[in-house]
């Protein structure tokens, strides 16, 4: 059974920096696609970032330039490295999959999530 368990949320001041990371278990996923979404209280949830099997990652436009998504597969770990943080990026951070190779419009699948609160 899958389990994926987010870390690496907490308080930043804006300007600041944060890594996420998503650490998985139960099911191989180093040959499918993993994204991070969030959700802001009373927000829709949306999408961050995939990284697909191959081609190229997918960014929302909210976050293109600020945000790096990665993987290490030894590790089993796929990471969201943030940085220049505004106070709209306030939200629960979420990895999640669909065992797709490429970045799917629905996550069937998803962690508890980490919060991330940007405030001075």
């Amino acid at each position: 059974q899958l389990q994926l368990v987010e870390s690496g949320g907490g308080l930043v001041q804006p300007g600041g920096s944060l890594r996420l990371s998503c650490t998985y278990s139960g099911f191989n996923l180093d040959n499918y696609a993993v994204g991070w979404l969030r959700q802001a209280p009373g927000k829709d949830r949306e999408t961050v970032a995939c990284l697909p099997k191959d081609g190229d990652i997918d960014y929302g436009d909210h976050v293109k330039g600020r945000f790096t998504i990665s993987r290490d597969i030894a590790e089993n770990t796929v990471y969201l490295q943030m940085n220049s943080l505004k106070p709209e990026d306030t939200a629960v951070y979420y990895c999640g999959t669909s065992y797709t190779l490429i970045c799917p419009v629905v996550y069937a699948f998803r962690g508890q999530g980490t919060q991330v609160t940007v405030s001075a």
